[in-house]
């Protein structure tokens, strides 16, 4: 019976040990996180015209599209930007990112304007990635929400993929998935 108690004891000991460690590594990694943050900020890109949201402000709740918590297609409902990435060879690399309604859309290009009145066309290649349904880029149509993400060089938006919210949508209801978890 002394064993017993003295297993039970260890056991116990380990947890304790364990759950300590656990919050220490915790604390610590946000103690690192706050500290390593560089608190200047980016320069802003230049505004555009502003216009009232259409898009939930409820966590949880989906706009036009899809979207969750997280905003449409886990961006956390930006509309768009670009941001600069260092390449494997050790250059650099603007990147552009854009959900809004179609505009306009050919086999070459797709014109893509946000809510807030931001557009811009990119350049479609046969290495772009149509994520719509059998037929790619034909099925993407004026109207429809897309996201877009694009290398940007020399000021040419060149997509590398567009995610038809839309259409995404339409085949989740069609198939009787809802709006149910993704």
């Amino acid at each position: 019976m002394a064993s017993y108690q003295k297993l039970i004891e260890n056991r116990w000991r380990l947890a304790g040990t364990a759950a300590a460690v656990v919050a220490t590594t915790a604390a610590g990694g946000v103690a690192w996180a706050s500290s390593t943050a560089d608190p200047t900020p980016s320069p802003a890109p230049s505004a555009s015209p502003s216009a009232p949201s259409t898009t939930p402000d409820t966590p949880g709740e989906r706009g036009k599209g899809g979207g969750a918590h997280r905003g449409m297609f886990g961006l956390g409902g930006a509309l768009h930007g670009e941001f600069v990435v260092k390449k494997d060879d050790g250059t650099y690399q603007t990147v552009a990112t854009q959900r809004g309604e179609v505009t306009a859309v050919s086999k070459d290009s797709i014109t893509v304007k946000s809510e807030d009145g931001y557009s811009r066309t990119y350049t479609l290649t046969e290495d772009t990635l149509v994520n719509a349904a059998r037929d790619g880029i034909d099925d993407v149509k004026t109207g429809n929400t897309v996201m877009v993400t694009a290398v940007v060089a020399d000021g040419k938006a060149t997509a590398t993929s567009v995610n038809d919210g839309t259409v995404r949508d339409a085949a989740r209801e069609k198939w009787g998935f809802g709006r149910g978890p993704r």
